[in-house]
Parts: structure tokens; sequence; C-alpha cells
């Protein structure tokens, strides 16, 4: 398939474009970048770095990925960025690759959704499915896992870790690790309860919604710290997979603490 590449892009020598692409006026793409089949770059569109972006991802004017890390410690290392396939990634959203400080790879998955002016930070891992609102931020070394949806301008600290199908409210300002199935509110983020409108859409019987409401009192509003409450979930709790998601990710742990309700 002819790829059709306007006249005043810029194609650097070394980059590796794939079959059925699209590239727009004024786009700039790297002598590193690697292009898969049916990729648009619509115009004005920057891919730069050690960058590959996935089959069918389109990306809209403005949009700069792969330039090097907002990261004072970086100092030039060659480090990797990695976006999958069919993915949307609308005006001025940023993406940075990793960090030799940490893994040295940014890597977001397929069927992801960035609206205007997303920025994806530093080492952060994202995964399928994924939309992120108009103006959403999340800094270096974050963790969202499949299905997560950000309101608009919601804001993540480093190191956070998203649990899958959660819901970040608009304008939230995360600092903590949020339960998958979790939903967070306000700034600083607190845990509303449950995502139970995502777990409806993502086809969860009742059944399991209602064990995964006994294990959120259990563990959010008992007499001992989470994580310990965590531990002595009993093996029936744990044969469902929701609820097992959820102590999982709890015993995982990380560098954050976790995501509460309010004490009220």
């Amino acid at each position: 398939m002819e790829n059709k590449i306007h006249s005043s892009a810029v194609i650097e020598d070394g980059a590796i474009l794939g079959e059925g692409i699209e590239i727009g006026p004024f786009c700039h793409v790297g002598k590193d970048v690697t292009l898969a089949d049916n990729v648009k770059l619509h115009s004005h569109v920057v891919v730069w770095g050690t960058t590959s972006i996935g089959r069918g991802t389109g990306i809209f004017p403005f949009a700069s990925i792969g330039h090097e890390p907002q990261d004072l410690k970086y100092h030039g290392e060659e480090c990797v960025l990695v976006v999958g396939d069919d993915c949307i990634i609308r005006e001025g959203v940023t993406m940075n690759p990793g960090t030799a400080g940490d893994k040295g790879v940014t890597k977001i998955g397929n069927n992801c959704v960035f609206l205007a002016n997303a920025h994806v930070a530093h080492d952060c891992e994202v995964g399928n499915n994924a939309i992120f609102s108009n103006a959403v931020m999340i800094a270096g070394h974050c963790v969202v896992e499949d299905n997560v949806i950000f309101g608009g301008g919601a804001g993540v600290h480093q190191f956070c870790r998203i649990g899958r199908n959660a819901f970040i409210g608009g304008m939230a300002g995360v600092e903590n690790d949020v339960i998958p199935f979790g939903m967070a509110l306000g700034n600083r983020a607190y845990l509303g309860g449950l995502n139970l409108v995502g777990m409806k859409r993502a086809g969860i019987d009742r059944q399991s919604i209602h064990s995964a409401r006994a294990l959120f009192k259990d563990l959010f509003f008992g007499d001992k710290p989470v994580r310990e409450l965590a531990q002595g979930i009993d093996a029936d709790t744990r044969k469902d997979a929701v609820c097992a998601a959820i102590l999982n990710f709890i015993s995982d742990g990380g560098d954050r603490a976790l995501c509460t309700p309010k004490k009220d």
C-alpha cells in the first residue's frame, strides 16, 4: 500500500516506515523513529528519539512524541518510547521516553485515547484501552493498568499506580495508589468508592460487584491498616476475580501509600 507523504514533511534518513502511512504538512520524523503500517500524522506533528508508533495509530497537530524527558537527571542517554496499536493522540499531547535511572522505556498499550494536551512522562507504563481526557498529566514512573479512565485536568504524582478499570475524576490530584475498580475524586484525591458504572460496562456480573463492595467495606472501614486487613481476607473471597485483582494490587505494594476514603 502506497504511503502518502506531504512535500513539506521532513523524514530523516534512517526512519523506518511501514505501509499505508499518511504524513501531513510540516511533520518531522526523526532518524530513529519507526512508524508501523497505517499510522497517520495529520500535520505539524513531531516524532523524535528512539520511538516506535504502532499500527493504525493517529497523531494530531502539535503533538510532541519522543522528545527528551523532562527530568533534570537526564544527560542524553538513549532511551525508548513505545506506543501501541490503534491509539488516538490528539492535539498538543506530549509523551517522553524513559530514563537510564529507571527502566529506560516509556510504554503505551493498544487502543488508548489521549485527548488534547495530555502528558505522559518518562518511564511510565500505560496499559490497553486507557482514556486520558483533556489536560491529564501523569508524572514519571507511574503505572496505569488496563481500562483506566481519567477525567479532564487530572494529575498523578510520580511513582503512583492506578489499578485496572479505575476511574479518576476530573481535576483530581492523585498522590497515592488507586486500587483496581476504584474511583478517585478531589484534590488531594480520596477514594470515593468503586467504579460501579465502569464495572457494569465491563460486563462484570452482579455477584462479583456485591463481593467487591463487601470487600471494599471490610478493607477501608476496618479497625486495622488496609494491608494488614487484606492479608486476612478468606480464600473464598479471593476466588472472585474482581476481589482477587484488588487484593493482589494491595499485596504487590508500591512506592506510594494507598488512596483511601475520607475519614468521615
